[in-house]
């Protein structure tokens, strides 16, 4: 029987043992999972019409010796919260969400002390004078009243469990440990209530105190059989983690006393092919798995896939290995619970959350959204495809809007969608309104989703999980009404949701099995591709997630972490048992999220390795080319061509010119493709912001001066006028962004500082004696650049900040709110101008002074800078330096050599053999 499935081997047993009796069998099976494949296996092995036995896992076993129902864990939470308030004294009462942090980890230890049928007040009371023993040192005198509260908990245990317990079994409902504990307790008359039904227990490894009692005494009752599944190497290996259990029941149980154990085979010693493989990262891992099953496939494209198992040792890796399995795999069968966490819809409930109570918490009973709440929940994947809200989210864009008032909201989307009115319905009217508006919208969202798209199928699983929790949360708070602040509903929640996993549902009898652990209970399969073989994943780490200590539950018979690795280890190892090819996948990565280092359970398999085993190890790294980076390269089709012609007939602004000279690509992006950057708030002003109110806010002081002098007082009266002008520009370029709280109030105090700053320096000017008469302000100014090397004309276009005749020299002036020195604005030669992105503003002033050159009429011109960042520095004029000599007025001559290098750089950009190249920066 070497190598036979394990649930081949029970399909014989029935065949050849039960089948007279066949009606009257029932077979208990650790998990329900396994049942169709044993009903397969019994297909397999009879040509006749034959009826099945009842086949139920262990948990519904017994639950019906015990004739209780089980409750879920998040309506055990509120029970047992009922039960805390109605022993807890008034003024000791926690809210639900302090309650709710160590009731979980307390249930937990109920369970076990249950499970494992301890004596409860002995276990509970143990723990408070452990608690004692630790506070002997405290005098009574300093004993403060958080510490006195503390040990009055310890006290309390034994009444919360008992109180608990009964509370539950009044009602006929009961967690698992209760279920156990009442099961054993009733194991004698339902006994005898069930002397003609013959059990045959299947498949087990670890049984708590309680499994093990019922089934012993079904066995002595001659009412029962076992079959385990123990391989000899593991059965005789007395350090053996994978026999552990195993071995501890053939030792101590009465009945192998007298009779054989059932089955011992000789199986993981056969011939197998093991494969370790490491890999950087977790998405790696994905891509390896859907490569082997493509190499699986090409090599036996005959062979069934049902042959084949995925088994995750992590269950974040089931979206990325979706992805990343080849087309070629038709039939798949994903059996593992998927945390709630990852779940898409609860990320869209929990954003739900919190811009709710968000708006709730805004003074004066405004209910006012943040604008980031709103945009997170407007772009999420299952809202944005189906609540057409794109112009919504431009016009918040384009507006500024920081904080957006529920009346403003649906103003500005008036033919609203039923989706959106349930995203915005106000969540004012208590905790079960809320539930019913989630639950309403988790309903549309479903119907959006189709069934043909087989992500769409995976979402509307994701959907009905929280659809469910919501519900189930609805029926909770229709009986437990004293919690109702949308607060508190959001922190019960956020502890439910943990406890709601996805659970996924196929056809497990074709095609690619991917499943968790835990599923794989029973099952075997020819060849097992198993992930995440890292420590503190598979086996999981050390987490003690209980108020009982190590060393208490080691006297006590509970169960510890060495336990819990033995349980993986044997599951481990039951993969292997009869597998033929097995592909170990784990992370090289030392550091990081998902890191760890490799697996004990594979340096156990190098260490232990067996005479017919091949192991090999690889590490399999991304392949990286030779060039991290290929530069972009777009050729000057006929397209590109018309458009630059007609750029240069509307205009070459300074900034396209330097644009190329940044990068050629951004150049192609902006000015030929016509694409701009993406509209987004901007909650913080940005400088750019911050510059236009600047350059808008001079603008307007100085407009009434143009064509005049000014003089003393005109600049006294401009300071006068700083802060209502500025105030104006910023609510005309930030729009309805909040400008009076944070960084913005500050930005706004920098920007009064800047235009008080310049007006002083251009006051202090006037007193020592400049005439400044200001000719224009913010105006576009345009010439015609003609050049026998050129291919046609093209018009240099630009808009001047400023232009002053001071002292009868023109002066042309760039504001700048970033800080410029004199070195940016001198320049000691002209070869190279156009090649250096470091002379943009040399090129940007001395466009200018080209464009006005006809308009000075003779006069001498300066063009240069004025930092707001570099205020003492002044006027900073673009000069020429060669050797000792400094050169500012801008005369034919520099115009000359300023126009040459510009002529060669036109000739670049308008080349239709020279492409445009990405700079590398």
């Amino acid at each position: 029987m070497t190598n036979t499935p394990f649930l081949d081997k029970i399909a014989t047993v029935l065949k050849t043992e039960y089948f007279n009796k066949i009606a009257d069998t029932i077979v208990v099976l650790p998990n329900k999972r396994a049942k169709i494949f044993l009903i397969e296996a019994l297909k397999k092995q009879t040509d006749e019409n034959m009826f099945s036995p009842e086949i139920i896992s262990i948990e519904d076993f017994v639950q019906n010796i015990a004739g209780i129902r089980t409750v879920d864990p998040i309506e055990l939470l509120f029970e047992f919260y009922e039960v805390y308030l109605s022993i807890t004294e008034k003024k000791q009462q926690q809210s639900f969400e302090i309650f709710a942090n160590w009731a979980k980890t307390l249930l937990q230890d109920f369970n076990e002390i249950d499970r494992y049928l301890l004596d409860s007040n002995h276990v509970l009371s143990y723990l408070k004078d452990i608690e004692d023993i630790k506070k002997w040192g405290v005098e009574v005198e300093n004993k403060t009243q958080l510490l006195e509260n503390y040990i009055d908990f310890w006290k309390l245990l034994p009444k919360y469990y008992q109180s608990l317990y009964d509370h539950l079994l009044k009602k006929g409902i009961g967690y698992q440990g209760l279920i156990y504990r009442e099961a054993v307790k009733n194991i004698d008359s339902f006994s005898k209530s069930v002397l003609r039904k013959q059990y045959v227990f299947a498949g087990f490894n670890a049984l708590n105190a309680s499994e093990e009692k019922i089934i012993q005494h079904l066995i002595a009752s001659d009412q029962a059989k076992i079959y385990w599944d123990a391989d000899q190497v593991f059965l005789n290996d007395p350090y053996h983690d994978a026999g552990l259990f195993i071995r501890r029941f053939k030792e101590s149980w009465k009945h192998y006393k007298l009779h054989p154990f059932e089955w011992i085979v000789n199986d993981f010693s056969q011939t197998k092919n093991i494969q370790v493989i490491g890999t950087p990262k977790t998405i790696g891992q994905a891509k390896i798995a859907g490569s082997i099953i493509e190499t699986i496939n090409l090599e036996n494209p005959t062979a069934a896939l049902d042959k084949v198992a995925i088994v995750l040792g992590e269950e974040n890796l089931l979206i990325p290995l979706l992805y990343s399995l080849p087309n070629s795999v038709g039939a798949l069968n994903i059996t593992m619970g998927y945390s709630s966490k990852n779940n898409p819809a609860q990320i869209l409930i929990a954003k739900l959350f919190k811009m709710h109570t968000n708006a709730l918490s805004r003074s004066n009973n405004s209910y006012v959204f943040y604008y980031k709440d709103v945009l997170d929940i407007l772009t999420h994947p299952l809202i944005e495809p189906y609540a057409n809200t794109g112009a919504l989210v431009g016009i918040i864009n384009k507006n500024n809007y920081t904080f957006i008032s529920h009346a403003k909201l649906l103003e500005l989307n008036e033919n609203a969608s039923d989706l959106f009115l349930l995203l915005f319905k106000r969540w004012e009217d208590g905790s079960i309104a809320v539930l019913e508006t989630i639950s309403n919208l988790l309903l549309e969202v479903k119907n959006n989703l189709s069934n043909e798209n087989e992500e769409e199928k995976i979402a509307k699983t994701f959907v009905y999980a929280i659809f469910k929790v919501i519900n189930k949360l609805i029926n909770y708070y229709l009986y437990h009404t004293a919690i109702d602040s949308i607060d508190t509903l959001y922190v019960i929640y956020k502890q439910v949701i943990d406890l709601a996993e996805v659970s996924f549902e196929g056809e497990p009898l074709s095609g690619l099995q991917i499943m968790g652990v835990l599923e794989s209970r029973v099952l075997d399969f020819e060849t097992v591709i198993i992930t995440s073989m890292n420590e503190g994943k598979f086996p999981a780490g050390k987490s003690q997630n209980s108020f009982i200590p190590y060393d208490v539950k080691r006297e006590l018979g509970l169960p510890t972490f060495k336990e819990k690795d033995a349980i993986y280890t044997y599951h481990f190892y039951h993969l292997l048992q009869r597998a033929k090819n097995i592909y170990l996948l784990y992370n090289t990565e030392s550091e990081g999220l998902d890191a760890g280092e490799k697996s004990r359970f594979i340096t156990q398999l190098e260490v232990e390795k067996q005479p017919n085993h091949t192991l090999t190890h690889e590490i399999y790294n991304s392949v990286l080319p030779e060039t991290a980076y290929q530069p972009m390269k777009i050729p000057k089709s006929e397209m590109v061509m018309l458009r630059l012609k007609e750029i240069a007939e509307k205009g070459f602004s300074p900034s396209a010119l330097t644009s190329y000279i940044r990068n050629p690509i951004q150049f192609y992006f902006q000015k030929i493709l016509r694409i701009s950057e993406v509209e987004e708030v901007e909650e913080n002003i940005a400088l750019n912001t911050l510059g236009t109110i600047i350059h808008e806010t001079l603008r307007v002081l100085y407009e009434p001066f143009v064509g005049k002098f000014i003089s003393e007082t005109d600049i006294q009266n401009c300071i006068n006028k700083i802060d209502s002008e500025v105030l104006v520009q910023f609510k005309l370029v930030y729009k309805e962004g909040e400008i009076k709280k944070g960084r913005n109030l500050l930005a706004f105090e920098v920007a009064k500082r800047n235009v008080s700053n310049f007006l002083k320096v251009e006051l202090e000017s006037i007193k020592n004696g400049d005439a400044i008469k200001i000719l224009e302000l913010e105006k576009t100014f345009e010439r015609k650049l003609e050049h026998s090397s050129l291919p046609f004309p093209v018009l240099i276009k630009g808009n001047v900040d400023r232009i002053e005749e001071r002292n009868g020299i023109i002066r042309i002036i760039d504001y700048k709110t970033g800080k410029v020195e004199k070195a940016n604005v001198t320049l000691k030669s002209w070869k190279g101008l156009t090649e250096d992105i470091k002379n943009d503003k040399i090129i940007q002033v001395l466009a200018y002074a080209y464009m006005y050159e006809k308009e000075a009429n003779g006069k001498p011109i300066e063009a240069g800078i004025i930092s707001f960042k570099n205020l003492r520095s002044g006027f900073l004029p673009f000069n020429f330096k060669e050797e000792k000599e400094s050169i500012a007025i801008i005369d034919s001559e520099i115009q000359s050599n300023y126009l040459e290098q510009i002529v060669l750089l036109l000739n670049v950009i308008l080349d239709e053999t020279k492409d445009f190249e990405e700079k590398i920066i």
